[in-house]
């Protein structure tokens, strides 16, 4: 009996695949954003559906900045349209929302829709909805070494007090547990730069399906894959 059988309780997941969802039926790459916005909510249904705590969505990475202007803006504008229509009807379902990334890159469009949602969801206790945006790990990494050394400068804590507990502290999901499943979409095999401190020992499953196309069943099938596997966490 594996000690993993109820199931994981938080699933993070990277969505690829939206572009090559469009392509794949003749549409511009933001007709395949639209349809990822959209499995999103379908996603955080599903999650509830199956007693998931938390979901993490790798929605908009650092690098995501270095795509053409046009395509950026567009993604901005339906991460706004997401956060004043889907999250709404998010939020009443008990959900509530999380972010982590460099925030303050976001346009000021964006960050007032976000932290509305956040702040009208900071009191539900259903499924924790948690959105990277403008994240990168080693970016995250970076700023809480930052902080650390800040704090040794300030003479508040020494280096020799430093443990894995005190950076995981300082990152920016530092009141989230790690997740224990990771879930990337359109048979990508890489983490790209995505909660690499979180996750050390969570496990993986790559589905060749792109993210619009990922559904309840796919989910499903993750869970067990998920539950069949014995996770010993270094240990025999």
């Amino acid at each position: 009996m594996n000690e993993n059988q109820s199931g994981p309780k938080h699933i993070a997941v990277i969505m690829d695949g939206n572009g090559r969802w469009a392509n794949a039926r003749g549409l511009p790459r933001k007709a395949g954003h639209r349809a990822g916005a959209e499995a999103v909510r379908e996603a955080v249904e599903i999650c509830q559906d199956l007693n998931i705590d938390y979901l993490t969505l790798y929605a908009f990475s650092s690098e995501n900045w270095d795509r053409p202007e046009d395509e950026v803006k567009a993604l901005m504008k339906l991460l706004e349209r997401f956060l004043k229509t889907k999250a709404r009807e998010i939020a009443k379902k008990n959900v509530r929302l999380r972010a982590i990334g460099r925030l303050h890159l976001l346009p000021d469009h964006v960050r007032v829709e976000l932290d509305r949602v956040i702040e009208d969801t900071q009191h539900n206790n259903g499924l924790t909805l948690v959105l990277a945006l403008s994240y990168g790990s080693r970016e995250e990494i970076v700023d809480a070494t930052k902080s650390l050394a800040q704090k040794i400068t300030r003479q508040e804590i020494t280096p020799d007090e430093i443990t894995n507990e005190t950076i995981a502290e300082h990152l920016y999901t530092s009141d989230l547990p790690d997740p224990d499943l990771l879930i990337r979409t359109s048979g990508e095999l890489r983490l790209s730069n995505f909660l690499l401190w979180q996750l050390s020992y969570a496990e993986i499953f790559i589905s060749q399906k792109n993210w619009p196309d990922f559904r309840k069943a796919d989910f499903e099938e993750a869970i067990q894959e998920f539950t069949r596997r014995n996770r010993r966490f270094g240990r025999v």
